[in-house]
């Protein structure tokens, strides 16, 4: 369809986690929780300047699919939704089943040094290929006013959710 696209791996995220479905859902949920980023040595130069902010999107390949062989379905059930089963288009969710398995994550930068990053704000197994890490500023990253969300709109959730807990009936919905 168009050309190949080259995404070399600039480092690994290191975290507690180690499955999908006890990991939480967002790292904005989760904004306690330490993780760091390894660099690999031909980009750690790149990291120069990086300290001066605050927050950075974390862009990463989501390595460990809970069905590797298939293609993911352009309609499935998000984490927040399992409770009601409902679909959403893929394009409409955040959720790691995707076509290109993306992540993006804004993680709030702690310490950083020649060759790693310590972070706040994990929402990631072990292991994670870093793809690329890009500042946050609020000048460009903020929508002005109160931007509408979608069906996430009409969804209470509660943080440090995980998919294990959305999707067991005894825990009911979040929040």
């Amino acid at each position: 369809m168009g050309p190949a696209v080259p995404l070399p791996v600039i480092g690994v995220v290191r975290t507690v986690h180690i499955e999908l479905e006890t990991t939480p859902i967002q790292a904005s949920l989760n904004r306690a929780e330490r993780g760091s980023i390894e660099i690999a040595d031909p980009y750690r130069e790149g990291l120069e300047g990086l300290e001066g902010f605050d927050y950075a999107w974390l862009l990463t390949w989501l390595h460990n699919p809970d069905q590797p062989a298939s293609d993911p379905p352009l309609k499935q059930v998000p984490f927040l939704l399992r409770s009601q089963q409902r679909q959403m288009g893929v394009f409409a969710t955040r959720g790691p089943r995707r076509i290109n398995p993306i992540g993006l994550s804004l993680i709030q930068l702690l310490k950083v040094t020649g060759q790693a990053i310590l972070f706040a704000g994990v929402d990631l197994i072990d292991g994670t290929p870093v793809i690329d890490l890009k500042p946050y500023v609020t000048r460009f990253d903020q929508p002005p006013g109160d931007p509408r969300c979608g069906w996430f709109d009409q969804i209470a959730i509660t943080d440090g959710s995980t998919p294990a807990q959305l999707a067991d009936p005894d825990h009911g919905p979040p929040g």
